[in-house]
C-alpha cells in the first residue's frame, strides 16, 4: 500500500491515504502542504474517522485553510489551501 500523491490540474494536487491510520494522514498531509505552493490546493482523501480531527487541529495550528469537506461513502475528502 502506497500513498498516491499527483498533480489533478494547475494549483491543485490530490494526496490519497485510503486505509492508513493516525497519525500517517495527518503527517503525508504536512509534508506534501510543505511541497506545494503558497495558494495552492491539497486535496486530502482518507477513510480514518480520527484523522478528520487531527487534520482539522493541525491546519488551525499552522493557518491553512480548509476550503471544503466532505463525507461521503466511507470516505473523507477535505480540500486545504496552503497558507503564506
Amino acid at each position: 500500500m502506497a500513498v498516491k500523491f499527483e498533480k489533478k490540474e494547475e494549483g491543485v494536487y490530490t494526496l490519497d491515504c485510503v486505509g492508513y491510520v493516525c497519525p500517517h494522514p495527518q503527517i503525508y498531509t504536512k509534508k506534501m502542504l510543505e511541497k506545494i505552493k503558497p495558494g495552492e490546493i491539497l486535496e486530502v482523501v482518507f477513510d480514518n474517522p480520527s484523522s478528520s480531527e487531527s487534520i482539522s487541529a493541525m491546519c488551525a495550528s499552522n493557518g491553512n485553510e480548509i476550503i471544503e469537506r466532505v463525507a461521503e461513502g466511507g470516505k473523507y475528502i477535505y480540500k486545504i489551501r496552503r497558507s503564506e
